[in-house]
């Protein structure tokens, strides 16, 4: 095993490779060792000497690193210290046998790591889940037939309206929907709503789509993403005390989706990830809707939000233009226009100033008495329907059912410095 100046060690006969690692390594413990980082380059290359514990203290130095003040004043190299850091970690638990702890070491790099190693964690990250499916199959265990032909879908039936109206805001679904359109062409879009900056609901437009049918199939999921670590949100919403973040498998994550538990402190969502940057199985099942280049802009993020029935995201704006797509479940969305800011009271805070202070599911008509008459539009997205929502148009969303929705942001060229 080669020590890649004291931090690559690329293998063959089974093992991870790692060529990008093995070309960067010097370069990069150069650069980190001149920001003051000589202990993380010491175990760096303990580590590529096969040193579990410098392995596991180098990837420490690095997760203290990216936690030591705002994410985006981290410098990119211990970003990248933290992926190499991974890669060693993950080979070694690889060689002992340890395949699911190896792949949750990777994923913690593929989330909190730099992007030039992100080729080798990628390359390693679909050799082990190879294998991990591999072994599932040959245990037995790939597929519900053990459950005793239990219906495995995420969501089984539709909504009952009456019922959702007990639960959304005041006045919901009784003023002016959203616009709907079917198959709308591009040309349509562009003139009726992108240029005009109005919301719709396009429908018929995500029949191609895999992931309409295999996203509902518990077993589906569970197979390609089980042992994948994902981010998720635990509590009401991200406005309140309680609420925290929690690294857990996606098995676990589908877990607590069935548990049905009502609390909304345990209430747990996957929410604004980039997991098909993450799990490319899943990116598989998705197309980029041709709406996302309307204006000649180019795509900013594309995201997953998934979660239980009663999930929240309280009202707020973003910067850009944004297609949801609601793949699996429904979703109950209410919509302000740009131009009622001033009255929907945002936050003063400069992380939250695109959050409005106003809880719709329980409005202080005292406090925020400007809210109480304002237009909105609103709407129940179903199943393979998809919302555009312009910039800075306020929305609150809520989840009438188990959801999985897909957001695609993108911004115009001239715009791209909002973004």
């Amino acid at each position: 095993m080669s020590g890649g100046g004291g931090g690559g060690g690329g293998e063959t006969g089974g093992g991870l490779e790692t060529p990008t690692l093995d070309r960067e390594a010097a370069g990069l413990l150069r650069d980190i060792s001149e920001h003051g980082g000589y202990a993380y380059a010491a175990m760096s290359g303990l580590a590529a000497g096969g040193d579990v514990r410098a392995a596991e203290a180098a990837r420490e130095m690095a997760w203290e690193q990216l936690h030591s003040g705002p994410w985006h004043s981290v410098l990119p190299a211990w970003r990248d210290a933290y992926s190499m850091a991974c890669l060693h970690v993950a080979r070694l638990h690889y060689r002992g046998g340890e395949l699911k702890e190896a792949l949750r070491v990777l994923d913690l790099g593929l989330i909190m790591g730099g992007t030039l190693l992100k080729k080798d964690l990628e390359a390693a990250v679909e050799k082990l889940s190879a294998e991990a499916r591999g072994a599932r199959v040959s245990g037995g265990d790939e597929g519900g037939e053990e459950a005793g032909g239990l219906d495995r879908r995420l969501v089984r039936e539709g909504i009952d309206r009456d019922k959702v109206l007990r639960i959304l805001p005041k006045k919901s679904l009784s003023i002016k929907s959203v616009a709907k359109r079917s198959a709308l062409s591009l040309e349509g879009f562009l003139r009726e709503f992108f240029l005009s900056g109005c919301p719709v609901i396009i429908t018929d437009c995500m029949s191609q789509w895999p992931a309409r049918t295999k996203w509902n199939d518990m077993d589906y999921l569970k197979t390609v993403a089980g042992d994948r670590t994902v981010p998720v949100e635990v509590g009401k919403n991200y406005l309140c005390s309680e609420w925290k973040q929690e690294l857990i498998t996606f098995s676990q994550f589908l877990d607590r989706l069935q548990s049905n538990d009502p609390s909304a402190a345990n209430r747990t969502y996957l929410a604004q990830h980039p997991l098909f940057d993450q799990i490319n199985e899943l990116r598989k099942d998705i197309l980029i809707p041709d709406y996302c280049f309307a204006g000649g802009g180019e795509l900013n993020s594309l995201n997953a939000w998934f979660g239980p029935a009663g999930t929240v995201t309280p009202l707020h704006h973003d910067p850009h233009h944004n297609i949801l797509a609601q793949v699996v479940g429904a979703k109950y969305i209410r919509l302000y226009s740009s131009s009622f800011s001033e009255e929907l009271y945002p936050h003063s805070e400069t992380m939250l100033c695109n959050s409005s202070k106003v809880d719709l599911d329980d409005i202080d008509e005292k406090e925020y008495p400007k809210i109480m008459d304002l237009e909105f539009l609103d709407c129940i997205l179903e199943e393979g329907e998809m919302l555009y929502i312009p910039p800075k148009w306020w929305h609150y969303v809520r989840s009438l059912t188990t959801s999985f929705s897909v957001t695609f942001w993108w911004s115009k060229p001239e715009s791209s410095a909002d973004s």
